[in-house]
């Protein structure tokens, strides 16, 4: 499976390689999806020398968006705690230990 987004970037473009057309990629669309699966890099897809999409390898995709997970609950974390929201250890602790045995 292969999603298309705009502008997931993952592993360091080669701009040889990594850079088609529109017209290239509905030609050669099979050697492009082998080459995303094989190099775990995205294919950047243009039209009228600009950008338009980005094709990843679906496990890079997958990654990715666990990536963007974690960085919003930390986000998120930082927030709460600015607030004064914060749960000291040993009450956090208690809490999910508490969970657990539920």
């Amino acid at each position: 499976m292969y999603i298309i987004c705009g502008g997931c970037p993952m592993k360091r473009l080669k701009i040889n390689e990594d850079i088609r057309p529109m017209s290239e990629f509905r030609t050669g669309i099979a050697s492009f999806l082998k080459q995303v699966k094989d190099t775990k890099r995205p294919l950047i897809i243009t039209q009228h020398g600009k950008g338009v999409a980005v094709l990843l390898d679906a496990e890079e995709y997958d990654a990715l968006q666990e990536k963007i997970e974690i960085l919003q609950d930390v986000q998120t974390s930082i927030h709460q705690l600015a607030a004064g929201e914060g749960v000291e250890h040993q009450e956090a602790r208690m809490k999910v230990l508490k969970r657990i045995r539920a």
